[in-house]
């Protein structure tokens, strides 16, 4: 049976390719389930400092698959509903890049939001296209409302209209647009500025940008402050003092 998605870590990095290129990549139960394992796997690897989503074939991900929907059962077993998939990418304690390589459509682009960082292909189209089959972005805008903002997500949810690459970088929903041929290389300079911050810190500043906006002024000085005390003290923040005095690299640094 062809796996649904392929899993390699190379260079610190464990990337998690969307395998049914004559779907679409479209999100099925069975993709969702492998997905999530995928998620998890990298995330119990001590090897692994970042984690790539990215798609087989001319899309990233087109949407639901209609037929065999995320949550349906499989093999007679309840299978993982798609929100958490989207939770336990914006929970992983490795940042997770969303490699766009081809079209972007309706529940695809709920990897795209809930992941840490996005760079896509210029020319790929991303769409909204709920509404164009009478249904609404409904999950996927818990993830990605707070990156396009109400004026944004506003007019596209409503029209269903194609964005390309170089749009979502201009709304803020991507953070990088190249031409197809630099994707690989645009993602692999991402993962190596990964690889030089200790790997705790990258949890917590995950962490640290999830939490604060939640936080009023006066809170989120208290407790930042606390846990910057933390960061310097643990051994980690030790190391990185210290290699930084001795003008060396400290020991968790990868390539370069």
């Amino acid at each position: 049976m062809t796996q649904t998605t392929l899993y390699e870590v190379k260079k610190g990095a464990a990337w998690i390719t969307l395998n049914r290129p004559e779907n679409r990549n479209a999100l099925s139960a069975v993709l969702v389930n492998e997905l999530y394992a995928h998620l998890e796997e990298a995330n119990a690897d001590n090897e692994v400092r970042s984690i790539v989503i990215t798609g087989n074939g001319s899309a990233f991900c087109a949407g639901a698959d209609l037929k065999s929907p995320p949550g349906q059962p499989v093999g007679g077993r309840q299978s993982r509903p798609y929100p958490a998939v989207l939770s336990l990418i914006m929970d992983s304690s490795k940042p997770v890049i969303a490699a766009v390589n081809g079209a972007a459509f309706a529940g695809g682009l709920g990897l795209v939001g809930a992941a840490d960082i996005v760079i896509t292909d210029e020319a790929v189209q991303f769409s909204f296209s709920e509404v164009r089959i009478g249904v609404i972005p409904a999950i996927i805008s818990v993830v990605c409302l707070p990156k396009l903002g109400t004026h944004h997500g506003m007019k596209l949810f409503l029209t269903g209209e194609r964005f390309d690459g170089r749009r979502a970088v201009e709304m803020g929903f991507a953070h990088r647009a190249v031409p197809r041929e630099q994707l690989h290389t645009a993602v692999q300079e991402e993962i190596d500025m990964i690889n030089q911050g200790g790997p705790l810190a990258i949890t917590e500043c995950k962490r640290l940008v999830r939490r604060v906006p939640t936080l009023s002024r006066e809170q989120g000085f208290e407790e930042t402050a606390q846990w910057s005390l933390r960061m310097f003290q643990a051994d980690e923040g030790l190391e990185g003092i210290t290699a930084f005095r001795e003008k060396r690299k400290p020991y968790w640094a990868m390539g370069e």
